[in-house]
């Protein structure tokens, strides 16, 4: 009886040393980034965007082994300011002829930087343009969504951009150049 449990442990640990990733989605209701720059020396302006779409593959055995991707379209971005807005979807930012509307994020590594933190590495593409960001993300919560009934990640991250990296840098330096990013992700478990 005795041996036989302890192959049983054996087996059952063995099995979760060697758990492969899950696949999680993006909960798009309660995704969004928010970002804020300084307009002239006169105010902080913010905006954000929504409809984020994305998928990450969570190893909980290995963190840093996890991946995540994600896209948004350009068009989601609001201000409050319906002419801001279509000022920023004109050719002067992010719109105009040969722009593509979508923007994408890949990662490439985790660094686990404490147990709930860690600095994501990957390729943003925005206008057509790729660079290399790092997201310095937190694990809010892993466990049971109360109301879904299924397991759930939130995640917050935040970065800083340069408008100009992106072909979107008009009236830089007065407007500023930097972009504060502030991104917070629910993500389900993927059926």
């Amino acid at each position: 009886m005795l041996k036989s449990a302890a192959v049983a442990a054996l087996v059952l640990s063995a099995g979760t040393a060697f758990a492969a990733p899950e696949a999680y989605t993006f909960d798009p209701t309660h995704s969004q980034i928010v970002f804020d720059y300084n307009h002239l020396g006169f105010s902080t302006t913010t905006g954000m965007f929504g409809g984020i779409e994305g998928e990450i593959s969570f190893d909980a055995e290995d963190p840093a082994a996890s991946t995540v991707t994600a896209t948004f379209p350009i068009t989601a971005m609001l201000t409050g300011v319906a002419e801001r807005d279509q000022h920023f979807l004109s050719a002067d930012f992010f719109g105009g002829e040969g722009k593509d509307e979508t923007v994408t994020f890949v990662s490439k590594s985790i660094e686990i930087t404490g147990e709930e933190t860690a600095l994501i590495t990957g390729d943003l593409t925005l206008n057509g343009v790729t660079k290399e960001v790092v997201l310095d993300t937190v694990l809010n919560q892993q466990g049971t969504h109360p109301m879904a009934n299924k397991a759930w990640l939130g995640f917050d991250a935040t970065t800083t951009l340069l408008r100009s990296d992106f072909n979107a840098g008009m009236f830089a330096p007065a407007v500023s150049d930097e972009v504060r990013v502030r991104i917070s992700i629910e993500a389900q478990k993927a059926e």
